[in-house]
């Protein structure tokens, strides 16, 4: 099989971190983008994943221009971009009536715009080789909305509305564009819930648990997967069963 070249945004973390790896066993080379602000959460990402063929990269995926010499310093050093996975993502929760637009536009540039200016970067290398699988984490919320999060539904019910229409644009090329839709996630956000909510939050969820991160690193190799090229424009919910849909 040939060595594919995955990039992971947002790869340091509880989501990321698991994408990469469930990546890296399926033989990708991973890279993990992320902000380098942090040295000693990267040197744990590190220590984690190590003996994996998987490496840290810093980047601002905000940034058009970061992402744009990014992409050309992966295509120019391994020789491809092959499997993008725009998983970056922040939180500024408030009610709309209270919510500074500072919240509302830093959210939309990285959970939704990086994944233009990732992808924009990516496309038409994937286009010359003729293989590519980009997948975008969106979420449930962005599929039914919920309270105080106004910007985060938005983007991320955008971030699908991007999905299809790439799709449509690159199918007769041999790639392939899907979006996962994780519901309530085993995260430090989600363990940082009051007792009170995360138990009313896990009994609304029919299989009766949280999710946990391997659970959507497991959706996106599968997406991500060689044989996986008739799967294009979907989205995947991994929610347990929260929300459903046809």
């Amino acid at each position: 099989m040939t060595q594919r070249i995955a990039v992971v945004t947002g790869g340091i973390g509880g989501l990321g971190t698991a994408i990469c790896k469930a990546l890296a066993a399926d033989g990708r080379t991973v890279i993990a983008a992320d902000l380098d602000g942090h040295p000693e959460r990267v040197a744990r990402f590190e220590h984690e994943v190590d003996g994996l063929d998987i490496r840290f990269a810093p980047l601002d995926v905000a940034d058009f221009n970061a992402c744009a010499t990014f992409v050309e310093a992966i295509q120019r050093e391994h020789g491809s971009l092959d499997i993008l996975v725009n998983n970056a993502g922040i939180t500024r929760d408030a009610t709309l009536r209270k919510m500074a637009p500072e919240q509302w536009q830093l959210l939309l540039d990285v959970n939704l715009t990086s994944a233009f200016n990732l992808c924009r970067g990516a496309i038409d290398g994937m286009i010359e080789r003729g293989f590519g699988r980009v997948v975008n984490i969106s979420s449930v919320s962005g599929q039914t909305g919920n309270f105080g999060q106004t910007n985060y539904a938005a983007a991320k019910a955008g971030l699908h509305g991007f999905t299809m229409s790439l799709a449509r644009e690159t199918a007769t090329k041999g790639i392939t564009v899907n979006s996962v839709s994780p519901g309530y996630i085993e995260t430090p956000m989600t363990r940082a819930m009051p007792d009170a909510v995360r138990e009313r939050t896990q009994a609304q969820i029919p299989v009766g648990r949280l999710g946990q991160p391997g659970d959507i690193a497991r959706a996106v190799a599968f997406l991500a997967a060689e044989d996986a090229g008739y799967i294009t424009g979907a989205n995947l919910p991994v929610n347990g069963g929260l929300f459903m849909d046809y």
